[in-house]
């Protein structure tokens, strides 16, 4: 069966830089080893996407559409499909004491900020450094090497996978929820009580469910403290 908007999908994939095959993004972790890219912390797995809600490159989103669960397919996007042309209008010359004024030592490559947007550094010389306010990658052809791993069918597959997507860093399984008429209970895990950001996921996990289930119209979130067991000495 052909894949269609609103299906929830798994997907691996491998994206790179046509002009020069320099792989930027990933799903693989020991792709992301490989090419340098690998931060501590971060989840290599594979990704959730609901075909046609903008959460990837739209150009890519469309592509998705065409694939074959389980079969790697390639989508080439042009420059202006993805993050658009070049604007050498925005590369500028500024003073390096402006920089060093606010504690930041400009290296070649490196992410700044400078007059509250992002800059990459081009080149640094005579008391000045030219700053590149194009997105990182404009004016690139991007090739994305996919393979649609799964399609999620059942409410319950869905709603897990929401769950995980919003705070990926603790396992999915580790979250029971039960759906009782308009309302889905989720007993959160230990592990998930003191992250950072958790109650600005735990909206987000409520906002999707409700978006993509109109008929579950309250989320509960259930965070039980156990009191450890008391020891007992003997004298």
């Amino acid at each position: 069966m052909a894949l269609q908007k609103g299906d929830f999908i798994l997907i691996d994939y491998v994206a790179n830089v046509k002009e020069t095959n320099e792989v930027f993004d990933t799903t693989s972790e020991e792709t992301a080893k490989k090419e340098h890219l690998h931060e501590e912390g971060e989840m290599y797995e594979p990704k959730l996407i609901v075909i046609g809600e903008g959460w990837v490159l739209k150009a890519l989103d469309e592509a998705l559409t065409t694939m074959k669960i389980g079969k790697a397919s390639s989508v080439e996007i042009s420059p202006d499909k993805a993050f658009g042309e070049r604007d050498s209008e925005k590369v500028k010359r500024v003073p390096l004491k402006q920089l060093t004024a606010k504690g930041i030592t400009p290296t070649i490559g490196a992410r700044v900020e400078y007059g509250g947007k992002m800059a990459s550094v081009r080149a640094i010389g005579a008391g000045r450094v030219l700053l590149d306010f194009n997105p990182p990658l404009a004016g690139k052809t991007l090739v994305y090497d996919v393979t649609v791993k799964k399609k999620l069918q059942t409410i319950n597959e869905k709603i897990a996978a929401l769950i995980h997507r919003r705070i990926p860093i603790v396992e999915e399984t580790k979250f029971k929820f039960s759906i009782r008429a308009k309302i889905v209970n989720i007993e959160m895990p230990e592990e998930a009580f003191y992250l950072e950001g958790v109650q600005v996921a735990k909206r987000g996990i409520a906002l999707d469910i409700q978006k993509f289930f109109p008929k579950i119209t309250n989320a509960k979130f259930i965070e039980t403290f156990k009191a450890k067991p008391k020891t007992t000495t003997t004298s």
